[in-house]
């Protein structure tokens, strides 16, 4: 693929990265998320990537498994790309919460380490 959208999604590696907010593209975040039962729809079968920017004017390239040249995403067929981003979102949650929980200093009371780190994440919105 010839483009590098805010959001890239790699089918055969159950992958998606973030490439907007306080992620660029020099520090892009990914993660392997979702079941195979999300993977595995019918409706992703012949989709290999996807770069998706959302920019109202070239707004996404999709690239096929077979010799398909590239097109744009069909929501109407492939659903709303909404459905990625929350996947995202909803392992970067875990992530950042795994996070917080491993950042101990011994002796810190829980009162302690809300004040030197925040209450724990309890959500996520891209």
């Amino acid at each position: 693929m010839s483009k590098h959208g805010t959001w890239t999604v790699i089918f055969d590696d159950n992958n998606i990265v973030k490439r907007n907010g306080e992620f660029d593209t020099s520090n892009a975040k990914g993660y392997v998320c979702g079941g195979t039962d999300f993977w595995n729809q019918s409706k992703f079968s012949n989709l290999h990537a996807i770069q998706f920017t959302d920019d109202n004017a070239d707004n996404d390239q999709v690239e096929f498994k077979d010799n398909s040249p590239n097109g744009s995403y069909d929501s109407s067929v492939h659903g709303d790309f909404q459905q990625f981003i929350d996947l995202w979102d909803a392992s970067h949650l875990s992530y950042l919460q795994e996070s917080w929980d491993l950042d101990n200093v011994e002796g810190e009371t829980a009162e302690q380490k809300i004040t030197r780190l925040g209450d724990r994440p309890t959500s996520y919105s891209s």
